[in-house]
């Protein structure tokens, strides 16, 4: 056990020999390693150049904020912007029922309804939707109307307009010769067979039945709906060609 502690001791000996010889060597390189000493192991930095005196000082590259147009601020920008270009869809339904109510006190619809947005004697466009429009309210004025059609042409409004909240269907039905049948609308279930008349046309593919069937009915009530002027005339509304429209049969 003397033994080890003797070389313990000794060990410990050297150590602290070799710790007092790096020591100088460890506070000249702290030295060196100080702020604003030009001797250390690393070269200054370069100074900055003087601003050009024709341009004056430039900020920093690094500096300058990068112009991007993806930054939130922008897109909050541009999205606010759009919105404020597009109309609320509240507010288009008010122009559209303004336009309307114009030209149903007007009175100026179009005597048939225009298959698309046209371009009208005046040079304006003609939106249907204002004729369409025109026509509802007209219906709204009704008390009731004769309808004269096939059986299998009323069968197919019947079937079409059902489901529409403010259809009634007739209490009755009278046959009369040759397969037709006459029956007695509100205007109320006429508002009703018109815009299902009216989606119909519009979404049936073309040349198929739906859409022919939609078509001539609705152009047909438009017709006869276009020439009230509050007379007290019995509208009668003929779904045949072959039947006079002022024949009772």
């Amino acid at each position: 056990m003397i033994s080890d502690l003797n070389e313990t001791r000794g060990e410990l000996r050297q150590l602290l020999e070799l710790a007092d010889t790096l020591r100088p060597l460890a506070e000249l390189q702290a030295a060196a390693e100080e702020p604003g000493d030009g001797t250390g192991p690393y070269p200054p930095a370069e100074p900055a150049p003087d601003p050009d005196p024709a341009t004056g000082p430039t900020a920093p590259a690094a500096a300058q904020p990068p112009a991007s147009p993806d930054t939130d601020s922008q897109g909050g920008t541009m999205e606010y912007h759009e919105h404020q270009a597009q109309p609320e869809h509240g507010d288009r339904d008010d122009v559209l029922k303004q336009r309307i109510e114009a030209a149903y006190q007007g009175d100026n619809a179009p005597t048939t309804p225009p298959p698309a947005t046209s371009p009208s004697p005046s040079g304006q466009q003609v939106d249907p939707r204002v004729h369409h429009g025109v026509l509802l309210l007209k219906a709204a004025g009704v008390a009731s109307v004769d309808l004269v059609a096939h059986r299998d042409t009323w069968e197919w409004l019947t079937a079409l307009a059902v489901d529409h909240d403010h259809f009634r269907t007739p209490p009755s039905v009278e046959d009369v010769k040759e397969g037709r049948v006459q029956t007695v609308l509100s205007g109320r279930s006429l508002i009703a067979l018109l815009i299902k008349l009216w989606d119909t046309r519009s979404t049936a593919a073309p040349l198929e039945a739906d859409w022919a069937l939609a078509t001539t009915a609705y152009n047909r009530i438009a017709t006869d709906l276009t020439g009230v002027d509050g007379q007290g005339q019995t509208i009668r509304i003929v779904l045949d060609d072959g039947l006079p429209t002022e024949s009772g049969d």
